[in-house]
């Protein structure tokens, strides 16, 4: 059948809308973003890792808690970069009770935070965070916080600090996909460790549970993501086990936002 230009143009124009229907609203171009060698570095492997009991506001406990974490997470991962034949540093760590300025900015609504210059991240032990210690939400911000650790050794934080933005809404979903792939980094790490926690399927429903819980519907922020998808993206690298599942930089913008 010939195809008259009116005719040619309808199909061109409906292929172009399927095709694009599920694709970014702001496509990221970077190949440090999109194509970054920790997506190439395999599975994570299984790892011991004790948790200890924590009472709620039990500054002290939660503190040996996290350190003991933060151990395994730079265990963990430094044997990890290590077959890869990444460099690697280790993360340090450290405590505050109130908020107070850190990496030169204000301290705003989070319960941790992590410097890409000091390679260290800070946890706030108040009330908010040791309410309830007894979930693995406190395992899971750990994780969570080395994951940009992880994403600042690879060079993703680096490369997401220059990559072009034009207006609030674009710097918003290119932020959301650097958080949601630290939560999925959380996730795979966890998997990791499984094993060796005394935790049970219920233990995992909550925290995803507390994830659907904490998106951006909560606050006026946009830059983390909705409650679905962060639950969604620390299921997912729970579940897969590797970096590679935690590429956020190519997928339709719908799954982060």
């Amino acid at each position: 059948m010939r195809l008259t230009p009116l005719l040619a143009a309808f199909i061109l124009g409906s292929i172009l809308l399927a095709g694009t229907a599920q694709a970014a609203t702001y496509p990221i171009r970077d190949r440090a973003l999109t194509a970054s060698e920790l997506y190439r570095s395999g599975p994570l492997r299984p790892s011991q890792c004790t948790e200890h009991p924590v009472k709620p506001n039990d500054v002290r406990a939660a503190k040996r808690y996290l350190t003991t974490v933060v151990n395994c997470l730079n265990t963990s991962w430094a044997a990890h970069f290590r077959r890869a034949g990444l460099p690697f540093t280790k993360a340090r760590v450290a405590f505050i009770t109130k908020p107070r300025r850190f990496c030169g900015t204000a301290w705003k609504d989070a319960a941790a935070r992590y410097c890409d210059d000091e390679r260290r991240f800070v946890f706030l032990l108040n009330r908010d965070l040791l309410g309830e210690p007894s979930d693995l939400f406190l395992f899971d911000v750990a994780a969570h916080e080395f994951g940009h650790h992880v994403q600042n050794l690879t060079g993703i934080s680096r490369a997401f600090d220059r990559h072009p933005y034009k207006g609030k809404s674009e710097l918003n979903e290119q932020l959301r996909r650097l958080e949601l792939q630290a939560e999925c980094l959380a996730g795979v790490f966890i998997g990791s460790t499984w094993k060796s926690l005394d935790r049970t399927s219920r233990d995992w429903k909550v925290l995803l549970d507390i994830d659907r819980d904490s998106g951006d519907e909560q606050s006026k922020n946009r830059t983390h993501g909705k409650g679905r998808n962060i639950a969604a993206w620390l299921d997912k690298g729970f579940r897969s086990g590797s970096p590679a599942a935690c590429n956020t930089w190519t997928v339709p913008s719908a799954r982060v936002s």
